[in-house]
């Protein structure tokens, strides 16, 4: 049995209690359910009169979540599915309506640590990254299979690469077949002068890594997808609560808030974690929150 300090750490708490509870016995769906943080601290937020649905893709985070919580599951319930199909949960559910939306983007520890994973360039495994094991594409896919170009494109825009996308891409197709992060990263290096490469504030494959993490599962369209979703069910003053770690992914949050005629801002700007919370967790540095309310 892990112990409780061993589990991902969720970020922003307090701040997600704050904003997305707005009554103790509503209907709440974390749609990217994890190891069950959230869920956890909005069950004791309720004392446990809420209505709890975890969703998430990967069903080995949510046998974690279970196992977990396997002493607080009343009015908790748990599926394995994308957040872009959370009409098909809640309809199956015969759940016309909730009081609330989470989304969490950010990677968990586990799928980080995880073996044979692939999200990480720390450690030599198979190129993979599914967010979903159960897809038929993953990181393989993007990295030995893309055109320069589409490859190129993808770590400027998701990787936000600016300077070195084109040289990382070709270095990519001059390195084929790549079949494990460990060579992936050697491809990448191969591609960067040696300033970058020995800079000890951030590793050089970070930015290409999550470009691929990012195009093999397809987040941003998934987002998108998910928040066209959220206002329908919700009920009135119901809200939608989003943690991004991605300018990108910030950027089109912020966007849909603003322009959706059926909801209204709470947050104008994105809440940030506090330094105390950073200072705890580094992870949660780049976390932003924004928070969006049905009329």
């Amino acid at each position: 049995m892990r112990k409780y300090e061993d589990y991902h750490k969720s970020v922003m708490v307090e701040e997600v209690l704050k904003f997305l509870v707005t009554k103790d016995d509503g209907i709440y769906v974390d749609c990217t359910a994890g190891e069950g943080g959230h869920i956890k601290a909005i069950y004791e937020k309720t004392n446990g009169k809420a209505k709890i649905i975890g969703v998430d893709v990967d069903y080995e985070v949510l046998e974690i979540a279970e196992t977990r919580l396997k002493e607080i599951t009343n009015n908790i319930e748990f599926f394995k599915a994308s957040y872009k199909d959370i009409d098909i949960v809640l309809h199956g559910l015969g759940i016309p309506k909730v009081d609330g939306f989470l989304m969490d983007l950010g990677v968990s520890t586990f799928q980080l640590k995880g073996e044979n994973r692939g999200f990480t360039f720390r450690k030599d495994e198979p190129l993979d990254m599914r967010m979903d094991p159960d897809s038929d594409f993953n990181a393989w896919n993007v990295v030995n299979e893309y055109p320069e170009e589409q490859l190129s494109k993808i770590i400027f825009e998701y990787g936000e690469e600016f300077k070195f996308a084109r040289r990382i891409a070709r270095s990519i197709v001059n390195s084929r077949p790549i079949n494990t992060t460990f060579e992936l990263v050697e491809a990448i290096r191969k591609a960067l002068p040696a300033k970058i490469v020995y800079n000890k504030r951030r590793h050089f494959a970070t930015k290409t890594f999550q470009a691929i993490r990012i195009e093999t599962n397809k987040e941003f369209d998934n987002i998108r997808t998910a928040l066209e979703k959220f206002p329908d069910f919700l009920n009135p003053g119901g809200r939608i609560c989003v943690i991004s770690f991605h300018s990108l992914e910030d950027k089109i949050i912020k966007n849909f808030f603003r322009n959706n005629e059926k909801l209204k801002l709470v947050t104008k700007k994105p809440i940030l974690p506090s330094e105390e919370e950073v200072n705890e967790n580094p992870r949660a540095r780049s976390a932003r929150l924004r928070v969006a309310e049905r009329i």
